[in-house]
């Protein structure tokens, strides 16, 4: 029991982080019917300029408090990937809203390789050791079952972003004009909506996420690399369509079960398989969980079907 208490906590914590990254998903596909698969990568750009402006700051203004690094590096990443989320936008996809599903798709994955290849440029292809500014000494908060600071903090501030995410969306006028844009785009330009601002705003706003997501997974595992952004962008987007894409509370509910089936996956592999698989097999389990709830349920679990554009 211990141990499957253990692996919860530890699934919780990447699953948060799987939700917040799906979030970005699942709006600009409830907004465009487009999959952005450069998302995973501007979260791994947020990473790497927390990474710098936080080495940056510690040279230039020594003697400040570990937090205040952290929250600094972090206020320099997320207008940094605010910015190439809107130029993604602008220049990738915007003259693209009406042609074929294909040529949207092969962009956004052209857009992944762009951001990896100036990221390696940049940052070069070495690994990148992050700053340790919270604590990652466990700390026992239930019989026998450890949590770190900097896990409580993801979870926390995870917790955080997905909820005003959902304030945002159904309780102000930008979120109003958000899921109008979403139903029917044309008309709600004639409505008055300035449906390029908002879809604009939407990846402004996915980016965000992003970079935040991006900090939380450099500070809980210790480094930061030009690659990095690839496997959580791919689990994240499971997590989307697990959950069913274009739902915000599916793309949470996704995230949360794809962590927890990942890390007690993990935490049991090598006894149920009989010492034939171990834990770098984890990853099986979410697809596998995938592929079951598809086969039964193709719009995911909270999923529904997205109205037909005119």
């Amino acid at each position: 029991m211990q141990t499957l208490l253990q692996q919860i906590i530890n699934g919780l914590v990447v699953g948060s982080v799987y939700a917040v990254v799906a979030l970005g998903y699942t709006m600009v596909y409830g907004i465009l019917g487009l999959i952005n698969f450069a998302h995973g990568d501007v979260l791994m750009v947020g990473a790497l300029v927390a990474f710098s402006a936080i080495s940056f700051l510690q040279i230039a203004v020594p003697g400040l408090s570990p937090i205040t690094y952290f929250v600094l590096g972090l206020l320099v990443a997320m207008p940094v990937c605010m910015l190439i989320g809107y130029t993604i936008e602008r220049t990738a996809y915007r003259r693209l809203r009406n042609a074929p599903r294909l040529a949207p798709l092969i962009t956004a994955i052209g857009v992944s390789f762009l951001l990896q290849t100036l990221a390696m440029i940049i940052w070069g292809r070495s690994y990148h050791s992050f700053p340790q500014l919270i604590q990652t000494a466990p700390v026992e908060i239930l019989g026998g079952v450890f949590m770190t600071p900097v896990q409580m903090t993801t979870v926390g501030v995870s917790a955080a972003m997905m909820v005003g995410l959902i304030v945002l969306v159904t309780k102000t006028n930008m979120g109003r004009a958000m899921r109008a844009t979403a139903e029917n785009h044309r008309v709600a330009s004639l409505m008055g909506v300035d449906t390029n601002r908002i879809i604009a705003m939407t990846f402004v706003i996915g980016s965000a996420l992003a970079a935040v997501a991006g900090v939380m997974i450099a500070s809980n595992y210790g480094v930061a690399h030009y690659s990095m952004g690839f496997m959580p962008g791919l689990k994240a987007f499971t997590a989307a369509v697990l959950g069913g894409i274009g739902n915000l509370a599916g793309a949470m509910v996704g995230g949360i079960v794809l962590g927890l089936v990942e890390a007690i996956g993990a935490g049991y592999i090598e006894t149920w398989s009989g010492g034939w698989l171990n834990s770098s097999y984890q990853d099986i389990f979410a697809f596998i969980i995938l592929g079951i709830v598809l086969i039964f349920r193709p719009t995911g679990l909270l999923g529904e079907r997205v109205a037909d554009r005119a």
